[in-house]
């Protein structure tokens, strides 16, 4: 694992789809390849792959563990505060 010193801008994640995109943008921004962060959180490469590409829907404690091995939060925040740029309506998400 090559450590990295990029900043990590926070990003509204309204799908399974745009989680996965996120935490490998993360991932990456560390410089960890799937399998460093695999061996850090138990979980198989592959599996960690598929929850990238948005091929799989990950359960609750598995985002929890990537979260804490990525050093991420989850915060909550109300829909359609202006700041996104993104729809408020449940039908877009979906």
């Amino acid at each position: 694992m090559k450590p990295k010193s990029q900043t990590i801008t926070p990003r509204t994640v309204r799908s399974v789809d745009e989680l996965g995109r996120a935490l490998r943008a993360v991932r990456k921004a560390k410089g960890m390849t799937q399998g460093d962060l695999a061996r850090i959180t138990g979980l198989q490469a592959h599996h960690i792959s598929t929850i990238e590409t948005g091929t799989t829907r990950p359960t609750a404690a598995t985002i929890f563990i990537l979260l804490s091995a990525l050093d991420l939060d989850f915060v909550l925040s109300p829909r359609g505060d202006g700041n996104t740029g993104k729809s408020s309506n449940i039908e877009d998400i979906f």
